[in-house]
């Protein structure tokens, strides 16, 4: 079912109409992921990068990964996203517009360690909506990223204020948040690194109160092809030699840009989060950005 009128579920009125629908071209094989030896016995694989990799080692490799970059997060961004993050990140919160209700909302941002998306939020409530009650709960699963987010926050207007917390948490399990509790869920560069991208959107439809709202904002599949291509030859040959100049760690910007190639195209992943339950915005539930190179996905849980 999707969702074309005038968007008026809970609190959100009108707020999801700014998402149009993107171009965004599906070319990913669904074989890809699926492992290529068939011989693992009874034992469940997933990928790591392009790896193949036993389920219950990928969240610690993905651990120490974040662990290594955590401090040079921002310029990891910049440099996969050449810099137009920011823009992105932007618009995510805009097209949200939290604060616009009478009564104070619960937002939840899952993988947001640092703190990035959790005080724009609070910036776009307080600064255009004039709201200063609404709340953060900032979750991670990865203690490097919450202390980032935590150095940061004392910068901040919103420390010690009751507004921002952060909690170290599975996305893919969430145990610490309340059934029906959150007006919004977000999860910006997270959900591509999830062992089950399947769980971390039943656990978001779990927590979301009737007409809460699922946003996601994540790399997702350039086009045209010829642009595509370009892109993946810079992806592949320079940021790996980048993360060693910046970061001293190449092999962490490797899985990087390979989790990127590995992540169901738009449509597929838009198909995802309708089927753990929630009404897709838009004609498409998805609008694309920067010629596809990311992507906005908006599911809303009635």
């Amino acid at each position: 079912m999707l969702v074309r009128r005038s968007f008026n579920c809970g609190r959100f009125a009108g707020q999801l109409a700014l998402l149009r629908p993107g171009l965004c071209q599906s070319r990913l094989s669904l074989t890809r992921f699926h492992s290529s030896d068939s011989n693992k016995g009874n034992e469940s694989y997933t990928h790591f990068g392009f790896k193949d990799v036993p389920e219950e080692e990928k969240e610690y490799m993905v651990k120490n990964v974040f662990s290594s970059v955590a401090k040079k997060y921002d310029q990891m961004n910049d440099m996969m996203s050449l810099g137009i993050h920011r823009i992105w990140k932007n618009q995510f919160v805009s097209a949200l517009n939290p604060g616009n209700s009478t009564t104070p909302m619960k937002v939840l941002d899952v993988a947001g360690g640092t703190g990035d998306i959790a005080f724009r939020l609070l910036d776009h409530a307080t600064q255009r909506n004039h709201d200063h009650s609404s709340k953060v709960i900032v979750a991670d699963i990865n203690p490097d990223m919450l202390a980032v987010g935590k150095r940061r926050a004392k910068k901040t207007p919103y420390f010690e204020s009751g507004r921002v917390d952060f909690i170290e948490q599975n996305a893919e399990v969430l145990d610490k948040i309340p059934d029906n509790s959150i007006d919004i869920f977000t999860i910006a560069f997270g959900i591509r690194n999830c062992t089950h991208i399947d769980k971390v959107l039943e656990q978001a439809h779990r927590v979301l109160k009737p007409g809460g709202v699922f946003s996601c904002l994540e790399f997702s599949k350039v086009y045209p092809p010829l642009l595509a291509e370009v892109y993946r030859q810079y992806s592949f040959k320079f940021l790996p030699l980048l993360g060693t100049v910046i970061a001293g760690d190449s092999e962490s910007y490797q899985y990087l840009v390979e989790s990127i190639e590995r992540f169901p195209d738009a449509d597929r992943f838009a198909k995802m989060i309708e089927q753990a339950g929630f009404t897709l915005a838009g004609e498409r539930g998805y609008e694309c950005l920067t010629f596809g190179v990311a992507a906005i996905h908006t599911g809303v849980k009635l």
